[in-house]
């Protein structure tokens, strides 16, 4: 008879698809400091609860949840337990929730349920713990006590990425040259503290000596970066929305299931912690048309307290750091807002806000720190004229407001110091057909914010201010093709440098270029000199080197040492170049040196860079093959203060003797050591010589004494020959 099934023995499959089912508690959170509250108020309590956690990375729903009540009293116990997936989750929960405030009277405290007994039953015997030996950590700006005083950059060619050294020709040499996987870009942090690169899993930042990795941001294909200035938060952008796989991993580093959809994250430098999400889809009034995305889609205030985002025609929202809270619970209404821009601080105003931090937030220095200030525009709508707006923040008071007319476009130009401020009007005429241009410029640091015009009849295509000074530059033209360019057409420009006539509170031109190509305006870091550029044309690219305080007692104007009348007689031409394809101008850090380059992203004849004084003297010129990328390292503000600098202003001839001599000691050693080259290549030249002279006699004796040893050993071999010449014959008669 056969078998039946209850005899067939199924054993060994059972053990290999056997489930283990968890029954450690080890996912189960215990959360101290909540509020004591009535049944009544449970359901709001939970649900902010939840957003607590998930404004954290922590996404739980009220179902995870459990909270003991008081049945005698009608209240909660203080506490509640929440269950997670698994033990990672929890920890991660504890790690980002633990010690987090709920509000002004609770402290969340976070702890595995499993602790509970574990601390029950600890041993109370005292163990010393194993001290941990130190390891100090890289200085991630050691490169600026570099003894030469050289700078950096990086240039990125096909997958290959070199950090170079940069000074005297003597001082140039590679830094590092890193093995780092598949990147999109390079970027260097404002204050050249980190480097980032841009992967298809998120953002690295690398730094230190060593070049460590130093954090990383995960957010998948993203597409574009922007730091804050301070270098204390990161802003990243993607094409595609954020999506959060099943069983993605949880915690304050990641994305949760809330932060579907949006496509621009916040992130901490220091501890790489999400902080909030954006979508970058704002509803428009024409869903047909579409808005090319502004970058940056959010605008850090100066000192890192604050980021706004612009919704277009409703309002401005400005978030506190590092909460990302939206300011006092509102955002800014403004009816037709397009665009904003923060006021930089002046060094002045970092200097006090400095001292501030140091004697404490009550202000025991006796000086008021200055509120942040932000400008913005609004179009004509309707009777309603266009109005630029300057505004204090956090106090949200209107400091400034200027009506503006027959306004097509605006555009805000902030001076580095926060000085002035440009409004750039392209304003049309009546009917509409022609387009000529207005500057308004806002006094900012003068009484009632004086407002000055400067009328243009051309178009203004590039503005640039003088930093830490009161001239500007600016490139017009009234080219008919300037709106349509074809291609090889070269539009033509004019190129004018204007100054501030504090005796008449206006604005005066010192100098006009006429019949330019240049369509650029590139300022030196430290002011005076500026380089006219000619970029992203096909038929040109010619760079022109400018000094505007050419003569030495023009330094002086602003002490009135000079007439006003002779104002433009300083601007000097230093010289002429030409870097072919050329699509990115910079100056370095220091105002000395500026490179151009000519990136395969924009197209592929003669990619390279090149590196020049501030005369226009070619120093180093690189042809590569795939080259994409050239950028300065960026330098943080001077520590030293304004007696320091000007005591070494005061003592710079000694400071200079001391460079001259080193520049001499070195000069002397390049000589000698060029010498002793030469010496080295005319000692080796003449012992070849000797030698080869030597082979040659000794070749030639051997030979001649061959040619001896043939002569005695010849023998002589005569042959003698017969040959019958005639033959006679004749009769003998007997």
């Amino acid at each position: 008879m056969p078998g039946t099934v209850d005899d067939i023995d199924f054993s060994d499959i059972e053990a290999k698809y056997s489930v283990e089912y968890e029954e450690s508690l080890d996912n189960t959170v215990v959360v101290d400091g909540v509020p004591v509250i009535d049944k009544s108020k449970l359901e709001k309590l939970l649900a902010k609860i939840c957003k607590e956690f998930s404004r954290r990375g922590i996404s739980i729903k009220p179902d995870d949840t459990f909270m003991p009540w008081d049945d005698a009293k009608g209240k909660n116990k203080g506490y509640l337990f929440i269950d997670f997936r698994n033990e990672n989750e929890a920890n991660a929960a504890i790690a980002a929730m633990n010690d987090h405030p709920f509000d002004a009277k609770h402290t969340f405290k976070l702890n595995h349920f499993t602790d509970v007994e574990r601390y029950a039953n600890m041993n109370e015997t005292y163990a010393e713990p194993e001290t941990e030996e130190y390891t100090p950590r890289e200085h991630l700006r050691a490169w600026l006590a570099d003894p030469q005083g050289r700078d950096q950059y990086v240039i990125y060619r096909g997958e290959e990425v070199q950090i170079h050294w940069h000074g005297k020709p003597s001082q140039c040499e590679l830094a590092h040259k890193p093995q780092w996987e598949p990147f999109l870009y390079v970027a260097w942090s404002p204050l050249g503290t980190y480097i980032a690169t841009l992967h298809r899993r998120g953002v690295r930042l690398w730094g230190g000596p060593s070049w460590k990795h130093q954090q990383r941001f995960a957010h998948p294909l993203v597409k574009l970066i922007d730091f804050s200035p301070c270098e204390n938060y990161l802003v990243t952008w993607a094409v595609e929305p954020i999506v959060v796989p099943e069983g993605a991993p949880q915690g304050p580093q990641y994305f949760s299931p809330d932060d579907e959809g949006n496509n621009i994250a916040v992130w901490d430098i220091k501890s790489g912690d999400l902080l909030r999400t954006f979508s970058t889809n704002v509803e428009n009034e024409n869903p047909s048309v579409k808005r090319q995305l502004q970058w940056p889609a959010l605008k850090w205030s100066p000192d890192d307290k604050f980021v706004a985002r612009v919704t277009p025609g409703q309002m401005i929202s400005v978030y506190e750091l590092p909460s990302m809270g939206l300011h006092e619970k509102k955002s800014l209404k403004i009816e037709g807002v397009v665009d904003f821009e923060w006021c930089p601080l002046s060094d002045k105003d970092r200097d006090e806000a400095e001292k501030a931090a140091t004697n404490g937030a009550d202000g025991r220095s006796g000086k008021k720190i200055p509120e942040n200030k932000l400008a913005y525009w609004t179009p004509e709508v309707a009777n309603q004229p266009a109005r630029v707006t300057l505004l204090s923040f956090p106090s949200r008071t209107i400091l400034r407001q200027k009506n503006l007319f027959n306004v097509s476009e605006c555009k805000l130009y902030w001076q580095n110091q926060g000085d002035f401020l440009c409004v750039k009007v392209d304003r049309h005429t009546k009917t509409k057909k022609s387009i000529f241009c207005n500057l308004e410029i806002f006094r900012v640091r003068e009484k009632d914010y004086p407002v000055e015009v400067v009328e243009l009849k051309d178009t203004v295509t590039d503005f640039a201010w003088e930093p830490k000074g009161e001239r500007f530059a600016i490139v017009s033209s009234s080219d008919p093709n300037l709106g349509n360019p074809g291609p090889g057409i070269t539009i033509k420009t004019d190129v004018s440098f204007y100054q501030l006539d504090r005796g008449k509170n206006d604005f005066k031109p010192l100098r006009t270029l006429s019949n330019r190509t240049s369509n650029a305006i590139r300022w030196s870091p430290r002011g005076r000199h500026v380089v006219l550029a000619t970029v992203g044309s096909s038929s040109k690219s010619e760079l022109e080197f400018w000094d505007l305080d050419f003569n030495n007692e023009d330094a002086n104007r602003r002490e009135g040492q000079v007439a006003k009348d002779d104002w433009g007689s300083s601007i000097q031409l230093l010289g002429t170049a030409d870097h072919y394809g050329v699509t990115d101008v910079e100056w370095d850090p220091s105002g000395r040196y500026l490179a151009t380059s000519a990136s395969a992203w924009t197209h592929t004849l003669e990619n390279g860079y090149a590196i020049w004084d501030f005369r226009g003297q070619e120093l180093i010129k690189q042809i590569q093959d795939r080259f994409k990328q050239f950028l300065w390292r960026p330098r943080p503000r001077t520590l030293l203060s304004k007696e320091q600098q000007k005591q070494i202003r005061k003592n710079l001839k000694e400071y200079s003797r001391v460079f001259e001599e080193e520049d001499q000691r070195e000069s002397e050693t390049v000589n000698t050591e060029l010498l002793a080259h030469r010496r080295r290549l005319v000692d080796e030249w003449n012992a070849w010589r000797a030698r080869c002279k030597k082979e040659r006699a000794e070749q030639t004796g051997q030979e001649g004494a061959h040619e001896k040893k043939k002569e005695d050993d010849k023998e002589e071999i005569e042959v003698w020959v017969d040959e019958v010449i005639e033959q006679i014959e004749e009769e003998v008669v007997e």
